[in-house]
């Protein structure tokens, strides 16, 4: 299963640790640390190695902005998510010019801070499932093109036992592997046992987002197989 290592970089603790609750909905993702101010976040990077980095601008020693010429240099591989008040578009369009994933003002809601994770961990799964790329797969990385946005699910309105945050980890399972998958390969990547994953796979089936075809192995076992339907 994807494994994320994160460190949130937010010198109010009680914000650093929302955040933290927010992506332990996560399984593919943990947290590893947390740091109140820019010395003690560039020293945790050294330290830990994360792969995601939630980065706050307004710390008291240096703002985040001016760590990532430093972060950037020292740490070309971190990904790197801002949570910030800041609203100066200065500030917006250094953090784009480093390349940050994304950038999220304060209050963050917990549906918008969870559709961002979601939509990191698509793009992460999708770079580590291609060898080669076409240019369908680059504008699906770098979300081009005319391809209308994915329906989301009222949470109202579906049935109990099914929650918005796994069904959507579900489908983006699906959207990622064109050649089907088993509710036990389904389970893995989601992190949920295989009851929960085929409970999820059934509930798309009767709103007709998913489709299960029987296959037959090497040994003739049967095995039911899901597809996203597009």
């Amino acid at each position: 299963m994807l494994k994320i290592k994160a460190v949130i970089a937010e010198d109010d603790f009680r914000v650093a640790d929302i955040h933290e609750k927010f992506l332990k909905a996560f399984e593919e993702i943990e947290v590893i640390g947390k740091a109140v101010n820019a010395k003690k976040t560039l020293r945790i990077l050294e330290q830990k190695k994360p792969d995601l980095l939630l980065l706050d601008v307004y710390m008291p020693d240096q703002l985040g902005t001016e760590l990532l010429p430093d972060i950037r240099k020292k740490f070309p591989n971190v990904d790197i998510i801002m949570v910030t008040a800041a609203t100066e578009k200065e500030q917006l369009e250094k953090a784009l010019h480093y390349g940050v994933e994304n950038y999220l003002i304060k209050p963050v809601e917990m549906k918008r801070f969870n559709q961002v994770i979601i939509e990191y961990l698509k793009k992460v799964q999708l770079l580590k499932s291609k060898q080669e790329i076409d240019q369908d797969f680059v504008d699906l990385i770098l979300k081009k093109g005319d391809a209308p946005p994915e329906k989301t699910y009222e949470a109202a309105a579906l049935p109990k036992g099914v929650d918005e945050i796994t069904l959507t980890k579900v489908i983006e399972v699906l959207k990622a592997n064109d050649i089907g998958l088993s509710a036990e390969q389904v389970s893995g990547q989601i992190g949920a046992s295989r009851t929960t994953a085929r409970r999820y796979l059934e509930y798309l089936i009767s709103v007709k987002k998913c489709k299960a075809e029987v296959v037959y192995g090497v040994v003739g076992r049967p095995e039911r197989r899901y597809y996203k339907i597009e």
